[in-house]
């Protein structure tokens, strides 16, 4: 057989295929992450985790993977993803490159767990310690384009040693963060009285409540990237969620009342926990609820504060003054009968309850000198740059006196530190001083003692020891002769539901007999120092014979 001879060449298509690998499914380790994370009582579905420590992620490839394959994450959040605000993320191989001005880059590492020839790609991946704390939308690229992943949630971290929060004691972490029931000091000074307080900040649907919160707030409004991006400074966030807890001036939680008529809502007296108010609220599209006093104000903040990891505490300050004028006085006037018929403004509350939060203060560019416990109050009294807001403020500036600082420090050291003057307003206007008192203001400044239901006093991290007055207290005497001398004798200390002992006693050193007129006025007053009704208005006359000793004047006021 003669072969033909080869005239041609038949072309030889080769083809090449280049395998991309992809995504099958992504396990977020919810349980054993959250647990890790101390967020397990929040959820075991949803992956919740704080910044600065890193979690687990399993994506099952469709096949095997190689370390130095192509695997890009991409995390963000808010509405406007910023590289340079921090908001977006892109990390992983090939290695992205970070211009400067690039915050709160994230990262991975293949967690020993990874079976790569399997496609088993498990990862460690790690928030920043600046990251903003909200809600992400976590995605991956293997080389073929975006895969969404899921999302997650980033809380502070007060264990971690970076994060602005990090508080060292595992003890008060344990108190301030993760417990979530409490007590709230209400009362007088003499009688301090506890009420049990449930926050709650780990009920599931505190991630949406909390997250809402910070949506909704004006900031976020008026400039929504800014916003989210600040997200990262716990400084920040508890000046927004003291702003929001309150309802004046924007969808905040609560409306707070004073005046005793609660017809079209319920009792600040009535709320047990902050969990039934966080979901009234959130449950009406954001309607504030009605209505809340200092004490529920405080309980509702602490829970929030708690959710997002900034350890905080509830503090109550007995015999509290409000100062509206600056002036770290509070007056009081008096007509010549004893009644109070001039309101100044300025008021002593039997108690008022804020919180503290624990965080740096860099900001303030004093070293870590400021750093620690911020006073933040929620209850809406004086606007702080134009919002109803306090804080926050650090209690060690409050104890050293140094008010040149922000936020709202003049205020909360007035608070514990302010005068009380007393005037006489005579029937032609005139005003005479009668007397004044630096020592009255700020006492037994308490809180739930860490890991037992017991009082602890911080006064002495607010004001520096004083002497305590002694049993005898100078009365308001309208008397401006230097030969009379009057003094009243509080037999027993005031409590609640029991009479009222008053003992007064006079000296007449003059050479004369004075016939005196006694007066004795008694009002009630709301914890907050507002006169609402007079109890009792008398006047009774006594002679006072010449060179007279000490005559007794004593007089009982009945509860009923």
């Amino acid at each position: 057989m003669v072969e033909e001879p080869l005239t041609s060449l038949s072309p030889l298509l080769l083809i090449f295929v280049f395998s991309v690998t992809a995504i099958k499914s992504v396990d977020f380790h919810c349980r054993s992450n959250n647990t890790a994370h101390y967020t397990i009582e929040i959820s075991t579905k949803e992956l919740i985790v704080r910044r600065g420590q890193s979690f687990l992620l399993t994506l099952n490839m469709t096949q095997p993977f190689n370390a130095t394959d192509t695997l890009v994450l991409t995390v963000e959040t808010g509405s406007f993803p910023s590289e340079k605000l921090g908001t977006w993320s892109e990390f992983g191989n090939p290695s992205c490159m970070y211009t400067s001005d690039v915050k709160a880059i994230w990262k991975y590492s293949f967690d020993c767990s990874a079976n790569l020839a399997r496609g088993m790609v498990t990862l460690s991946v790690t928030p920043p310690a600046d990251a903003p704390v909200g809600k992400y939308s976590l995605s991956a690229n293997t080389g073929r384009g975006k895969t969404p992943l899921g999302t997650l949630v980033v809380l502070f971290n007060p264990w971690c040693s970076d994060d602005w929060v990090f508080l060292p004691d595992e003890r008060e972490r344990q108190e301030y963060v993760l417990n979530e029931q409490g007590t709230i000091y209400v009362g007088t000074e003499y009688y301090p009285r506890p009420r049990d307080w449930i926050f709650g900040q780990f009920e599931e649907d505190m991630v949406d409540i909390c997250l809402k919160i910070l949506d909704v707030n004006p900031k976020h409004t008026k400039d929504p990237a800014d916003d989210v991006s600040a997200r990262c400074n716990p400084i920040y966030v508890s000046r927004v969620i003291s702003a929001m807890i309150n309802s004046n001036g924007d969808h905040g939680v609560l409306t707070g009342r004073w005046d005793g008529i609660y017809n079209d809502g319920e009792r600040p007296d009535s709320w047990l926990g902050s969990v039934r108010i966080l979901r009234k609220w959130y449950k009406t599209s954001c309607r504030p609820v009605k209505y809340g006093q200092c004490w529920v104000f405080a309980g509702v903040m602490c829970t929030v504060m708690r959710f997002f990891g900034i350890p905080c505490r509830v503090v109550t300050n007995f015999q509290s003054a409000h100062d509206t004028h600056n002036n770290l006085t509070i007056d009081y006037y008096h007509g010549e009968n004893g009644a109070q018929p001039r309101d100044s403004g300025d008021s002593v509350w039997n108690y008022h309850v804020w919180v503290e939060g624990w965080m740096k203060r860099p900001d303030l560019k004093k070293g870590n000198s400021y750093d620690g416990w911020q006073v933040l109050d929620p209850t809406p009294q004086e606007k702080s740059e134009g919002v109803f807001c306090c804080g926050p403020a650090p209690v060690a500036a409050i104890l050293q006196g140094d008010t040149n600082l922000k936020y709202d420090v003049p205020f909360v050291f007035a608070e514990v530190n302010a005068d009380i003057v007393k005037w006489m307003v005579r029937a032609n206007g005139s005003k005479i001083k009668m007397n004044s008192d630096s020592k009255k203001v700020g006492k037994s400044i308490s809180t739930k003692a860490v890991g037992y239901n017991r009082r602890t006093d911080l006064t002495n991290n607010y004001k520096h020891a004083e002497e305590e007055l002694g049993p005898l207290y100078q009365t308001s005497t309208l008397l401006t002769s230097s030969i009379f001398y009057c003094f009243l004798n509080q037999e027993t200390k005031i409590k609640s539901g029991q009479d009222i002992h008053l003992k007064l006693k006079l000296c007449n050193r003059d050479r004369t007999n004075r016939t005196m007129s006694i007066y004795i006025n008694a009002q009630g007053m709301r914890y907050t120092g507002v006169p609402v009704s007079h109890i009792l208005n008398t006047v009774q006359e006594k002679m006072l014979l010449s060179g007279q000793g000490l005559q007794f004047f004593s007089h009982s006021i009945s509860y009923s």
